[in-house]
């Protein structure tokens, strides 16, 4: 379909809760969700929230078939559509790690997130998803999530001695590729 417009940290729009997604399968939803996919593999993404394109309303897509280029250390995620999602923790252990944001573009924070979640929704045609996952896959899942909340990564740092522009952190990596 196109790519669209990534909203940045500062717009109000990234700081609603979403609505939930209440008729599957339709010519709009499955618009959405193409603009969704073209989006995030215009600029290597491993997610992308509907929110961070302006879109009110509880849809998030994560993963790929191929090793993300700007997390190249990271696992393979299975390509999901998920809409109306809901995380369940399993457990209070948390790990922290590095994360960005398409929506904070140039910046990486260490996040804290629960090891292993369950998370159900739906996929675009209304058939019922649930998956138990752990490790890189519960953090995508959980950061996409937040977006639905009106939640930026920025807001889970807990020391911001360990937030920095990725161009300084990580040389390594394209500045202009973070998520």
């Amino acid at each position: 379909m196109s790519v669209r417009d990534i909203l940045k940290m500062g717009d109000a729009r990234l700081l609603r809760v979403a609505e939930p997604v209440a008729a599957f399968d339709t010519p709009e939803l499955h618009a959405l969700i193409a603009d969704m996919r073209d989006t995030m593999a215009a600029v290597n993404g491993a997610g992308l929230a509907a929110p961070q394109i302006g879109v009110n309303a509880q849809v998030v897509i994560f993963g790929s078939t191929a090793r993300n280029p700007r997390y190249p250390d990271r696992p393979v995620v299975p390509p999901t559509v998920l809409v109306n999602p809901v995380i369940t923790p399993l457990g209070a252990q948390e790990e922290e790690d590095w994360e960005g944001c398409l929506s904070v573009p140039g910046l990486r924070g260490v996040v804290p997130r629960w090891s292993r979640i369950h998370y159900s929704g739906h996929d675009e045609k209304g058939q019922p998803i649930e998956r138990t996952v752990e490790g890189f896959h519960a953090r995508v899942v959980q950061h996409e999530c937040d977006h639905l909340l009106g939640k930026l990564y920025p807001m889970r740092v807990r020391d911001f001695t360990r937030f920095g522009f990725t161009e300084v952190l990580f040389p390594e990596i394209n500045a202009a590729e973070d998520d």
